[in-house]
Protein backbone atom coordinates (compact mmCIF):
# COMPACT_ATOMS: atom_id res chain seq x y z
CA UNK A 1 0.00 0.00 0.00
CA UNK A 2 1.43 3.29 -1.38
CA UNK A 3 1.90 5.72 1.21
CA UNK A 4 0.27 9.63 1.21
CA UNK A 5 1.69 12.15 -0.79
CA UNK A 6 2.96 14.87 1.59
CA UNK A 7 1.44 18.27 2.24
CA UNK A 8 3.20 21.15 0.14
CA UNK A 9 5.84 22.75 2.86
CA UNK A 10 4.96 26.53 2.39
CA UNK A 11 7.40 28.86 3.31
CA UNK A 12 8.00 30.35 5.93
CA UNK A 13 7.90 34.89 5.76
CA UNK A 14 8.14 37.45 7.83
CA UNK A 15 4.19 39.17 8.38
CA UNK A 16 3.95 42.58 7.40
CA UNK A 17 2.13 45.37 9.07
CA UNK A 18 3.30 47.75 6.25
CA UNK A 19 0.43 49.09 4.11
CA UNK A 20 2.63 49.64 1.70
CA UNK A 21 3.13 45.44 1.05
CA UNK A 22 -0.66 44.62 0.29
CA UNK A 23 -1.25 47.21 -2.77
CA UNK A 24 0.57 44.91 -5.25
CA UNK A 25 0.76 41.34 -4.40
CA UNK A 26 -1.10 38.55 -6.64
CA UNK A 27 -4.19 37.79 -4.50
CA UNK A 28 -7.31 39.77 -4.84
CA UNK A 29 -7.84 40.06 -1.62
CA UNK A 30 -5.15 40.42 1.30
CA UNK A 31 -5.35 40.74 5.05
CA UNK A 32 -3.44 42.65 7.20
CA UNK A 33 -3.80 42.26 11.64
CA UNK A 34 -2.40 45.76 13.20
CA UNK A 35 -2.81 46.90 16.98
CA UNK A 36 -2.60 50.67 17.59
CA UNK A 37 -2.55 52.35 20.79
CA UNK A 38 -5.82 54.48 22.09
CA UNK A 39 -5.50 57.93 20.42
CA UNK A 40 -3.54 56.77 17.48
CA UNK A 41 -3.85 59.22 14.58
CA UNK A 42 -3.05 58.22 10.69
CA UNK A 43 -3.33 60.82 8.90
CA UNK A 44 -4.39 61.19 5.51
CA UNK A 45 -3.55 59.02 3.24
CA UNK A 46 -5.04 56.54 0.20
CA UNK A 47 -4.18 53.25 -1.03
CA UNK A 48 -4.27 51.74 -4.74
CA UNK A 49 -6.79 48.91 -3.06
CA UNK A 50 -10.24 49.17 -1.65
CA UNK A 51 -10.25 48.72 1.96
CA UNK A 52 -12.02 46.89 4.53
CA UNK A 53 -10.84 47.84 7.86
CA UNK A 54 -12.34 46.03 10.72
CA UNK A 55 -12.32 46.58 14.85
CA UNK A 56 -12.17 43.58 16.59
CA UNK A 57 -11.52 45.45 19.76
CA UNK A 58 -12.13 49.48 19.59
CA UNK A 59 -13.69 52.12 17.82
CA UNK A 60 -12.04 53.75 15.41
CA UNK A 61 -13.17 57.36 13.51
CA UNK A 62 -12.22 57.44 9.97
CA UNK A 63 -12.26 60.95 7.94
CA UNK A 64 -12.35 61.77 4.17
CA UNK A 65 -12.92 64.61 2.56
CA UNK A 66 -16.79 63.64 2.29
CA UNK A 67 -17.77 63.49 5.95
CA UNK A 68 -16.52 60.73 8.63
CA UNK A 69 -17.49 57.73 9.88
CA UNK A 70 -17.51 56.23 13.41
CA UNK A 71 -16.46 52.30 13.03
CA UNK A 72 -17.27 50.31 16.78
CA UNK A 73 -16.13 47.12 17.62
CA UNK A 74 -17.60 44.20 15.29
CA UNK A 75 -18.68 46.93 12.18
CA UNK A 76 -16.20 47.81 9.57
CA UNK A 77 -15.77 50.37 7.37
CA UNK A 78 -15.45 50.18 3.56
CA UNK A 79 -12.97 52.90 1.92
CA UNK A 80 -12.89 52.37 -1.79
CA UNK A 81 -9.54 52.49 -3.75
CA UNK A 82 -7.86 55.34 -4.19
CA UNK A 83 -10.08 57.43 -1.42
CA UNK A 84 -8.01 59.73 0.73
CA UNK A 85 -8.61 59.33 4.56
CA UNK A 86 -7.72 59.71 7.98
CA UNK A 87 -7.99 57.09 11.04
CA UNK A 88 -8.14 58.06 14.52
CA UNK A 89 -7.96 55.02 17.32
CA UNK A 90 -10.53 55.33 20.42
CA UNK A 91 -9.50 53.43 23.13
CA UNK A 92 -7.17 50.96 21.77
CA UNK A 93 -7.64 49.34 18.47
CA UNK A 94 -7.58 45.75 17.35
CA UNK A 95 -7.39 46.41 13.50
CA UNK A 96 -7.87 44.11 10.71
CA UNK A 97 -7.53 45.22 7.17
CA UNK A 98 -8.53 43.71 3.95
CA UNK A 99 -6.75 45.23 1.01
CA UNK A 100 -9.20 44.13 -2.21
CA UNK A 101 -7.72 44.64 -5.65
CA UNK A 102 -9.42 46.95 -7.38
CA UNK A 103 -10.68 45.05 -10.64
CA UNK A 104 -12.18 43.04 -8.05
CA UNK A 105 -14.79 45.83 -6.61
CA UNK A 106 -16.84 46.47 -9.36
CA UNK A 107 -19.74 44.92 -8.08
CA UNK A 108 -18.78 46.65 -4.34
CA UNK A 109 -19.65 50.27 -3.18
CA UNK A 110 -17.90 53.43 -4.65
CA UNK A 111 -18.41 55.42 -1.46
CA UNK A 112 -17.12 54.79 2.25
CA UNK A 113 -19.79 53.06 4.75
CA UNK A 114 -20.03 50.84 7.93
CA UNK A 115 -21.13 47.81 7.79
CA UNK A 116 -22.49 45.24 10.33
CA UNK A 117 -20.27 42.59 10.32
CA UNK A 118 -21.73 38.96 9.97
CA UNK A 119 -20.61 35.83 11.90
CA UNK A 120 -19.28 34.31 8.67
CA UNK A 121 -18.36 37.29 7.35
CA UNK A 122 -16.33 38.25 10.71
CA UNK A 123 -14.33 34.28 10.63
CA UNK A 124 -13.66 35.12 6.90
CA UNK A 125 -11.27 38.44 7.86
CA UNK A 126 -9.74 36.44 10.91
CA UNK A 127 -8.93 33.19 8.75
CA UNK A 128 -7.47 35.75 5.55
CA UNK A 129 -4.77 37.14 8.11
CA UNK A 130 -3.57 33.31 8.27
CA UNK A 131 -1.88 33.66 4.81
CA UNK A 132 0.37 36.49 4.80
CA UNK A 133 -0.13 37.94 0.82
CA UNK A 134 3.35 36.75 -0.89
CA UNK A 135 3.09 32.89 0.66
CA UNK A 136 1.91 30.36 -1.71
CA UNK A 137 -1.38 29.10 -1.48
CA UNK A 138 -0.76 25.20 -2.37
CA UNK A 139 -4.25 24.03 -1.05
CA UNK A 140 -6.28 26.82 -2.49
CA UNK A 141 -8.00 28.04 1.02
CA UNK A 142 -6.62 31.68 0.72
CA UNK A 143 -7.97 31.76 -2.63
CA UNK A 144 -11.56 30.31 -1.69
CA UNK A 145 -11.57 32.92 1.53
CA UNK A 146 -11.06 35.57 -0.53
CA UNK A 147 -13.53 34.41 -3.26
CA UNK A 148 -16.16 33.83 0.10
CA UNK A 149 -15.37 37.26 1.13
CA UNK A 150 -16.12 38.81 -2.25
CA UNK A 151 -19.75 37.41 -2.35
CA UNK A 152 -20.61 38.28 1.24
CA UNK A 153 -19.50 42.11 0.77
CA UNK A 154 -22.05 42.39 -1.88
CA UNK A 155 -24.98 41.95 0.46
CA UNK A 156 -24.08 43.38 4.10
CA UNK A 157 -26.56 45.49 5.78
CA UNK A 158 -25.20 49.65 5.98
CA UNK A 159 -25.18 50.87 9.47
CA UNK A 160 -26.31 54.56 9.50
CA UNK A 161 -22.72 56.09 11.42
CA UNK A 162 -21.85 58.89 9.07
CA UNK A 163 -22.04 62.94 9.32
CA UNK A 164 -21.27 64.21 5.87
CA UNK A 165 -19.53 67.08 5.40
CA UNK A 166 -21.07 70.02 2.96
CA UNK A 167 -19.52 71.82 0.39
CA UNK A 168 -20.72 75.47 1.31
CA UNK A 169 -18.44 77.50 3.24
CA UNK A 170 -21.31 78.81 5.61
CA UNK A 171 -22.38 74.94 6.69
CA UNK A 172 -18.89 74.01 6.62
CA UNK A 173 -18.37 76.49 9.48
CA UNK A 174 -21.18 75.45 11.41
CA UNK A 175 -20.75 71.75 10.86
CA UNK A 176 -17.03 72.10 12.36
CA UNK A 177 -18.12 74.29 15.21
CA UNK A 178 -20.52 71.10 16.38
CA UNK A 179 -18.07 68.91 15.29
CA UNK A 180 -15.56 70.24 17.80
CA UNK A 181 -18.46 70.98 20.25
CA UNK A 182 -21.20 68.42 19.80
CA UNK A 183 -22.91 69.44 22.92
CA UNK A 184 -23.51 73.21 21.74
CA UNK A 185 -27.19 73.78 21.25
CA UNK A 186 -28.15 77.26 19.18
CA UNK A 187 -31.12 76.63 17.11
CA UNK A 188 -30.31 77.61 13.21
CA UNK A 189 -31.33 80.63 13.59
CA UNK A 190 -28.46 81.93 15.69
CA UNK A 191 -26.20 79.92 13.62
CA UNK A 192 -27.37 81.67 10.72
CA UNK A 193 -26.78 84.83 12.20
CA UNK A 194 -23.52 84.20 13.03
CA UNK A 195 -22.58 82.98 9.47
CA UNK A 196 -24.62 85.49 7.40
CA UNK A 197 -27.35 83.66 5.92
CA UNK A 198 -31.27 83.51 6.58
CA UNK A 199 -32.34 80.41 8.79
CA UNK A 200 -34.29 79.23 5.66
CA UNK A 201 -31.28 79.39 3.05
CA UNK A 202 -29.61 76.93 5.67
CA UNK A 203 -32.00 74.86 6.11
CA UNK A 204 -33.00 73.76 2.95
CA UNK A 205 -28.90 73.56 1.79
CA UNK A 206 -28.18 71.50 4.87
CA UNK A 207 -30.88 68.81 3.02
CA UNK A 208 -29.59 69.56 -0.43
CA UNK A 209 -25.82 69.00 0.61
CA UNK A 210 -26.17 66.53 3.02
CA UNK A 211 -29.15 64.83 2.88
CA UNK A 212 -30.60 65.28 5.99
CA UNK A 213 -31.90 68.00 8.39
CA UNK A 214 -29.47 70.56 10.56
CA UNK A 215 -31.80 68.80 14.08
CA UNK A 216 -30.59 65.03 12.42
CA UNK A 217 -27.16 66.05 11.39
CA UNK A 218 -26.06 67.69 14.68
CA UNK A 219 -27.81 64.08 16.10
CA UNK A 220 -25.43 62.07 14.43
CA UNK A 221 -22.08 64.18 15.10
CA UNK A 222 -23.54 63.59 19.03
CA UNK A 223 -23.98 59.89 18.33
CA UNK A 224 -20.46 59.65 16.63
CA UNK A 225 -18.89 61.39 19.42
CA UNK A 226 -21.00 58.80 22.02
CA UNK A 227 -19.56 55.92 20.46
CA UNK A 228 -16.23 57.09 20.69
CA UNK A 229 -16.40 57.68 24.49
CA UNK A 230 -18.12 54.91 25.28
CA UNK A 231 -15.66 52.94 23.48
CA UNK A 232 -13.00 54.46 25.61
CA UNK A 233 -14.74 53.79 28.72
CA UNK A 234 -16.96 56.74 29.58
CA UNK A 235 -20.34 56.47 31.72
CA UNK A 236 -23.68 56.63 29.77
CA UNK A 237 -23.63 59.37 32.19
CA UNK A 238 -21.12 61.63 31.63
CA UNK A 239 -21.74 61.13 28.02
CA UNK A 240 -25.36 62.18 28.04
CA UNK A 241 -24.07 65.06 29.99
CA UNK A 242 -20.85 65.91 28.16
CA UNK A 243 -23.77 65.79 24.83
CA UNK A 244 -26.13 67.98 26.14
CA UNK A 245 -28.62 65.59 26.74
CA UNK A 246 -31.41 65.79 29.16
CA UNK A 247 -31.22 62.72 31.04
CA UNK A 248 -28.79 59.70 30.61
CA UNK A 249 -32.73 57.80 29.93
CA UNK A 250 -33.02 60.22 26.78
CA UNK A 251 -29.34 59.64 25.71
CA UNK A 252 -30.41 56.08 25.72
CA UNK A 253 -33.85 56.45 23.79
CA UNK A 254 -31.92 57.87 20.90
CA UNK A 255 -29.40 55.28 20.94
CA UNK A 256 -31.86 52.57 20.69
CA UNK A 257 -33.86 54.77 18.27
CA UNK A 258 -31.03 54.93 15.84
CA UNK A 259 -29.20 52.07 16.92
CA UNK A 260 -31.33 49.68 17.67
CA UNK A 261 -29.80 48.22 20.68
CA UNK A 262 -29.19 50.53 24.38
CA UNK A 263 -25.26 50.98 24.52
CA UNK A 264 -24.59 48.46 26.72
CA UNK A 265 -26.21 45.56 24.95
CA UNK A 266 -24.43 47.28 21.75
CA UNK A 267 -20.97 47.40 23.10
CA UNK A 268 -21.62 43.92 24.58
CA UNK A 269 -22.94 42.03 21.39
CA UNK A 270 -20.22 40.02 19.86
CA UNK A 271 -21.30 38.19 16.55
Amino acid sequence: MSEPLPWPKLVSMPYSTDPNDYQHVPIKVAAMAKDFPAGHMTGEHAHERAQLVYAVSGVMRVTTRDGTWVVPTHRAVWVPPGEPHAIRMSGAVAMRTLYIARDATTALPARCGVIEVAPLLRELILAATDHPPNQPDPTGRAALIAALVLVELKSVPVVPLHAPLPRDPRLLAICQALIDDPARDEVLEVWAHSVGASARTLARLFRTETGMSFGAWRQQVRLIEALARLAEGQSVTLVAQDLGYDSPSAFTAMFRRTLGETPSRYFGRAP
